[in-house]
């Protein structure tokens, strides 16, 4: 296991991050939950690594309702003044209050497109992009279609979603196959892909 090529990110020190990119990173996610979980992982990363975000993750999903928005959504001050004294998640006033906004986005898409999967996977006409990356280095940290995203996003009134986290965004749920070509994953991701 260890002796497989994987993506240079990955730190092969810590089996969170290793299991993280080995069994998830990539793989196209179509449930509405998984998606919105990632798009506030993504954002509550900001300004830290993505290793602080797996270690508190299982604690992210206590603390918000396992990410159904409908629930994330509703939340007030009673509940914000709580997970501001949760240890276990990352306790940034603005992170928790984008949290409960996008929640509240989420469900708008939802009623316009049926669900937050069709609207996100249009952008891509619902199939991955393969991208063929060699590096870590030639990979971009936004892109002009994360930025598309992006924008539209921030127009529909959502917080921490600029183009390099809907970019990191992209590559967690595999709207775009961003592992190296050489990592043992790049193939297998492509073939989840094939419908």
């Amino acid at each position: 296991m260890r002796d497989r090529l994987r993506c240079g990110w990955v730190n092969l020190k810590n089996e969170l991050y290793v299991h993280y990119h080995d069994d998830e990173w990539g793989v196209p996610v179509h449930d509405d939950q998984k998606l919105f979980e990632m798009l506030i992982l993504e954002g509550a990363q900001a300004g830290l690594s993505w290793e602080t975000v797996l270690k508190k993750r299982e604690n992210y999903r206590e603390a918000f309702d396992h990410f159904d928005p409908q629930k994330v959504a509703k939340y007030g001050a009673k509940t914000i003044e709580s997970l501001l004294h949760n240890v276990g998640i990352i306790r940034n006033r603005l992170k928790i209050t984008s949290a409960i906004q996008n929640a509240q986005v989420c469900i708008e898409i939802q009623n316009e497109f049926g669900s937050f999967d069709e609207y996100l996977w249009g952008f891509v006409n619902h199939t991955p992009i393969q991208n063929r990356y060699k590096s870590i280095n030639e990979l971009p940290a936004q892109t002009d279609l994360s930025e598309k995203i992006s924008k539209d996003l921030k127009k529909r009134g959502m917080n921490f979603v600029g183009s390099t986290i809907v970019s990191a965004f992209m590559q967690a749920v595999g709207m775009v196959n961003d592992h190296e070509v050489g990592c043992f994953r790049y193939r297998e991701v492509k073939e989840l892909s094939v419908k």
